[in-house]
């Protein structure tokens, strides 16, 4: 059961384990890309507030000084990917060589705040939630070039999820670890990732909680392209639509054609006395394979969704390559 106080997103109103939040049960992914004039004092103030995390940041690719920033800080663990795979690739990596029971996304441009980050894991402990959003509010830096194009995104998302989504695409976000795990396969390679991991827990109903958090503007210049990231996020969240809701999807799409063929088809054997037109056929055929099509598309998807059920995460080690 959720409720909405008057002044922040949806928190959970149910706390089944009463347990203190720990940094020594918190991994931090940090996923870096030429974050080199940013990526120091973000070290600096995660060290500081959470000495008892696990950090890795994930140079992905760097062409400039990132890694020789990150290999100051002793503590932090340092992955390297050899050319540029994107975001989401980079937390794959971190989020397969993590040790820890719960892991958080965190930027590396100084956007984030560790106060938030704390409170975002706060909540998924103390909480047992299965993923906690940081949800930013009033007083966040806006970043213009990321507008164009987000209400479809959020009113496509919306329509997907049932459910209301207080920040899409937040990149600060904690997770319990084996919940995320079995699915880490489906996250794109992009920055879609953010998007889809929000559309998967949703899907699957597990525990989503939100907390505010304010994001300070960026160092350095953003790697976000526009037109390309926000395409590639329209097709992934059909996809995932795909994935968990298949039968509908089919369902729906068959019966747009089956229906009205059927109808045309005899309303012109009647009215004119021809037969069943050729155009109602076909249409009526292609009606009924995509309907027996989603059928086969649903017990593809239970078997997929079966295939880690039995496996518990937090007791697997991670794997220090991806």
């Amino acid at each position: 059961m959720n409720r909405k106080p008057a002044d922040g997103p949806l928190v959970s109103a149910q706390d089944r384990s009463g347990e203190a939040f720990s940094a020594t049960r918190l991994s931090i992914l940090i996923p870096a890309f030429n974050e080199e004039l940013g990526i120091g004092d973000t070290l600096r103030e995660l060290q500081e507030a959470v000495p008892e995390a696990e950090i890795i940041v994930i140079d992905d690719g760097s062409t400039d000084g990132t890694a020789e920033v990150v290999r100051q800080f002793p503590g932090v663990n340092l992955m390297t990917h050899g050319r540029n795979r994107g975001y989401g690739a980079s937390l794959k990596t971190g989020a397969r060589r993590c040790r820890r029971q719960y892991l958080a996304w965190y930027d590396a441009d100084g956007q984030h705040r560790p106060v938030d980050l704390i409170a975002v894991a706060r909540l998924a402990q103390e909480k047992q939630q299965d993923m906690v959003i940081g949800v930013r509010g009033a007083g966040s830096a806006k970043q213009m070039d990321r507008t164009v194009g987000r209400p479809l995104i959020y009113a496509v998302a919306r329509l997907i999820s049932r459910e209301p989504i207080y920040d899409l695409n937040s990149g600060l976000r904690c997770f319990r670890r084996s919940m995320l795990m079995p699915y880490l396969h489906l996250l794109p390679d992009g920055f879609s990732a953010s998007t889809t991991s929000t559309l998967l827990m949703l899907k699957l109903g597990r525990r989503v909680g939100y907390s505010p958090i304010i994001v300070k503007a960026r160092v350095g210049k953003s790697t976000v392209k526009l037109f390309r990231d926000g395409m590639r996020t329209l097709q992934l969240i059909v996809r995932i639509v795909v994935l968990f809701e298949a039968f509908p999807v089919f369902t729906a799409l068959g019966m747009f054609l089956l229906v009205p063929g059927v109808i045309y088809g005899f309303a012109v054997a009647m009215v004119r006395g021809q037969g069943f037109p050729t155009l109602a056929g076909i249409a009526v055929i292609a009606g009924l394979l995509t309907f027996f099509m989603g059928i086969i598309a649903d017990q593809v998807v239970e078997l997929r969704k079966e295939r880690f059920h039995n496996v518990d995460f937090d007791d697997l080690p991670g794997s220090p390559q991806d």
